[in-house]
């Protein structure tokens, strides 16, 4: 399970990243796009690290809202 931080980019699309992967990020059309397209993102992140053997970050990221 990890994270994903979701917002509009500035061309129209939805962002999705996700933190604790650096360098995980994805994009869709819609929000529902976005997010399946991180999933896929982040499956292929893990995949690759262990396939070369490299140990999968923890998730370590905590989110909140603040008001301002």
């Amino acid at each position: 399970m990890r994270q994903v931080v979701l917002y509009p980019g500035e061309d129209g699309y939805w962002v999705a990243e996700c933190p604790s992967l650096p360098g995980c990020i994805s994009q869709g059309k819609t929000k529902e796009e976005a997010i399946a397209n991180i999933k896929e993102a982040v499956g292929g992140y893990v995949a690759a690290l262990e396939e070369d053997n490299l140990l999968v970050p923890p998730e370590r990221f905590e989110t909140i809202v603040v008001a301002v």
